[in-house]
């Protein structure tokens, strides 16, 4: 019921004392390093995010942030369902501020995510899940890269 209340208090841009009230229906503590980097990530929309994307905006702001705490501030918003993790090769992660169901494009080369608009894929005839478990999402990365002249 929180993280639900939670993400729709995220569907668009948040001013700083949105963010407070937003941290706490996720039940997380609104401490500073938590309520900076949420204002820097939540304040301009959706977005897609690394951590250390993160860490240098955080910087550039003046927010005094270790790298270690920006992971660990956004993997705990990540499991307060505030963000989506998106995983690419499994060596590098973004941080996606909407958390509705979509899916990717990872353009290579650039190292940047883009969302596929809904109208772009249909996804079909899934597997059947193994016993005792369901299907919770569907993520799918469309590689893109030039077209070489």
């Amino acid at each position: 019921m929180r993280v639900d209340l939670a993400r729709r208090a995220i569907r668009t841009d948040k001013k700083a004392s949105e963010v407070r009230t937003i941290l706490r229906h996720a039940g997380l503590r609104p401490t500073r390093q938590r309520l900076a980097l949420a204002e820097i990530l939540f304040g301009e929309g959706h977005r897609h995010i690394s951590a250390e994307g993160l860490h240098e905006e955080a910087m550039g702001h003046r927010v005094p942030v270790s790298l270690a705490t920006v992971y660990n501030t956004l993997h705990q918003f990540t499991e307060a369902g505030l963000l989506r993790e998106v995983a690419v090769d499994g060596s590098k992660t973004y941080f996606d501020t909407n958390t509705d169901d979509h899916h990717h494009f990872f353009i290579e080369g650039e190292n940047r995510i883009v969302d596929i608009p809904s109208s772009g894929l249909r996804v079909e005839e899934l597997p059947d899940p193994l016993a005792g478990m369901e299907i919770s999402r569907v993520d799918i990365i469309v590689r893109l890269r030039s077209k070489e002249s």
